[in-house]
């Protein structure tokens, strides 16, 4: 079959006319005899779209009048989330495609009426008068295009009074016109918030070789373990003093192997980027020393003493009298 694909293929281009450049997309036009949409280059070559918003775009206007185009319908229909799908419908919306009102119901509910417009342009210029909905087909009629249009009132007749004798004017000087400043392009918020600097590698104290030689023999073992952390050699020289710091603060191979390759995204696009993240942000703090673990000394405390003369207790690292005692024998303190 595809042999087949190929011949057809070649043969559509053999038969394209004029010289065919030599680089760059090639077009094999087949023109459509049913089920086609017709869009504009406005939107599919948009300068300020992004290539989500264009695509959705042109998926709602292939729908049919009455449609579920709201965020959650996309998101079910599309494998793009409801982030993204959220805010290609507001770019849009900016641009003038969209349009989403609120409306309430007979029944006193509130639902979101949403209107496509296939040219905004037109409409702001004030050329072509808006359809809500596609064409709509008259089985009487079956040429015949229904679309809805908007009536002018006609003006009512205004009498005039008769012309009265009027002193003549003053001429006045004509204002000179001022050109009329273009719109300013719509600019959309920026989609993510500022990324914050990204943390520096951990490094040791000191990078003696054997620990060189540990470190990049563990990232080389890596994929015996994990078929996804396939690294360069550049990414092992890279990546060895942060394994290195690790080695440093007593972490075990066996520990420094589980925490790099458990739990790994599917597909693993970057793995040097990701085992850089968890050396960074696992990085475990060092281990306290003897001195750090022992427990606080206490102050000393002074013991209890019984007074010889009025047996009272009193603190005092020497048997003998009170304060009183001594006050009253005229002993010294």
């Amino acid at each position: 079959m595809d042999t087949q694909h190929d011949i057809a293929l070649t043969h559509a281009l053999a038969a394209i006319p004029g010289p065919v450049p030599p680089s760059g997309v090639l077009h094999a036009v087949i023109p459509h005899t049913s089920r086609f949409t017709v869009v504009g280059n406005h939107l599919a070559q948009h300068a300020e779209l992004s290539l989500v918003a264009i695509g959705i775009g042109v998926h709602i206007q292939s729908l049919p009048a009455g449609s579920k185009v709201g965020i959650k319908a996309l998101a079910a229909r599309f494998p793009e989330g409801e982030v993204k799908i959220a805010c290609a419908l507001r770019e849009l919306e900016a641009h003038g495609y969209l349009h989403r009102t609120r409306v309430r119901l007979p029944k006193g509910r509130v639902a979101t009426r949403t209107v496509f417009c296939n040219q905004p342009g037109a409409v702001l210029r004030g050329g072509v008068v808006p359809v809500v909905g596609p064409a709509v087909r008259v089985p009487a009629l079956a040429s015949a295009v229904v679309r809805e249009h908007i009536r002018v009132p006609e003006p009512t007749p205004v009498a005039v009074p008769e012309p009265t004798a009027v002193p003549e004017p003053v001429p006045v000087p004509e204002p000179v016109p001022v050109p009329e400043a273009p719109h300013a392009p719509v600019r959309l918020p920026a989609r993510t918030a500022p990324k914050q600097p990204r943390r520096p590698l951990p490094h040791p104290q000191a990078l003696t070789p054997e620990l060189r030689q540990a470190a990049a023999a563990l990232l080389a073992d890596l994929r015996r373990h994990a078929e996804e952390l396939v690294l360069s050699e550049q990414d092992v020289e890279e990546l060895v003093p942060g394994v290195a710091a690790w080695l440093e603060r007593d972490a075990t191979t066996d520990t420094i192997r589980r925490t790099l390759a458990a739990d790994l995204p599917q597909p693993l696009k970057h793995p040097a980027r990701l085992l850089r993240h968890r050396l960074t942000a696992l990085l475990p703090a060092p281990l306290p020393g003897a001195h750090d673990l022992a427990s606080p000394r206490r102050a000393p405390v002074t013991p209890f003493q019984t007074c010889d003369g009025c047996e009272r207790a009193f603190r005092s690292h020497d048997p003998g009298h009170c304060r009183d005692c001594r006050a009253q024998y005229g002993e010294a303190a």
